[in-house]
């Protein structure tokens, strides 16, 4: 049963924590059960296989022949080739022991409800939960694709970066790509008035005041958490709904404002976002890339040095205003990033670097 456990584990965890919990039970089991050298060899060779050869336990699917086919397959050669080494002979292992590595696979059925208690008991989220999320059919994305298109188009843009982003430094890829996917959802209300669902139509913002018009930008996250509340998405997910726009200021509407009324004193608090600020890496790699991602679409000329230098602005621009103050995320950390983006963007338009003649 202990590789079964470690499967549980591994749902939430990456692979060397989930492993290194995993060798703590078998040591402390290994106090109570008789041949206590034997236990502890075969189940960590065992439990190390069963994820080395599968990482991906992230489907029913792929537990599923984990559990009937490799879990006791691995136990008996484990077994066979540990009591060969000690004793130099099989005729005296019983078939008993093999009954018990086949109900030790049978056991591994019960890790999704497993998984499935410890999210309700704990508020975590597994990434078999995460991998379910990413499904275009579920019933808050395919509100978003019929309500507003562009948007999803942009979200989903912004996961294939975000995710490349987390894994050059080794962030959480599948939390951020799934964050991505949903931190745009408070754009299903009032979708004409962002501007990757207009579509070369009429500007509605051109018929209302600027203060009106940032109004209904702040006010899509907090429409995306009353959405993610209805739909019952994960805390972690909401956390991205929340942050990828921190505490930045909305510059095009206060600059509109400022311009129509010179002799007014204009409040920022009108034109800008009520936080929190990122607290994680992951947080923070969405806000960047949301935000790289929405001025790449402004550029009119997407050449190979202008891409460079505005993912270098967009970046610059937000550690100027303290938006990762609060996240666990270092300088180098944002080079890295800064360097995917690069070669993402540049790779998206299609821009060959100019090189000079010889």
């Amino acid at each position: 049963m202990c590789p079964s456990y470690k499967l549980s584990i591994r749902a939430f965890f990456n692979f060397h924590l989930s492993f290194i919990i995993y060798i703590i039970i078998i040591l402390l089991l290994s106090c109570i059960i008789p041949n206590n050298f034997e236990f502890i060899i075969i189940q960590i060779v065992t439990g190390f296989l069963v994820l080395l050869i599968n990482k991906n336990i992230y489907k029913m699917s792929s537990l599923l022949f984990i559990s009937l086919i490799k879990i006791p397959v691995i136990y008996t050669i484990t077994f066979c080739s540990i009591t060969l080494i000690f004793k130099g002979s099989l005729e005296n292992i019983s078939l008993y022991n093999f009954y018990l590595f086949f109900l030790n696979g049978i056991l591994t059925l019960f890790i999704h409800p497993l998984i499935f208690i410890f999210e309700k008991l704990f508020n975590i989220t597994s990434d078999i939960s995460l991998l379910e999320l990413s499904d275009p059919n579920t019933p808050i994305l395919r509100l978003l694709s019929k309500k507003a298109p562009g948007t999803l188009q942009h979200v989903l843009t912004v996961s294939n970066m975000a995710e490349e982003a987390a894994i050059s430094i080794g962030a959480n890829s599948l939390l951020v790509r799934i964050g991505a996917i949903y931190h745009d959802i408070g754009k299903i209300k009032n979708s004409i008035f962002f501007i990757e669902n207009q579509h070369n139509l009429f500007n509605p913002h051109e018929n209302i005041s600027p203060k009106e018009s940032a109004k209904i930008i702040l006010e899509h996250v907090s429409i995306g958490v009353q959405l993610a509340k209805k739909y019952d998405l994960p805390n972690t997910i909401m956390d991205f709904i929340r942050t990828h726009h921190g505490n930045s200021l909305i510059y095009y509407f206060y600059k509109k404002q400022k311009k129509q009324c010179p002799n007014m004193r204009i409040d920022k608090k009108f034109f800008k976002y009520s936080g929190p600020k990122p607290f994680s890496k992951e947080t923070a790699i969405v806000m960047i890339c949301d935000s790289v991602e929405a001025a790449s679409k402004s550029i009119k000329n997407p050449s190979h040095t202008n891409l460079k230098k505005l993912v270098e602005k967009i970046i610059n621009n937000k550690k100027n205003e303290n938006q990762f103050s609060n996240a666990n995320i270092t300088l180098k950390e944002i080079e890295k990033i800064k360097k995917v983006l690069q070669k993402k963007l540049i790779t998206l338009y299609h821009t060959p670097s100019i090189q000079c003649p010889k």
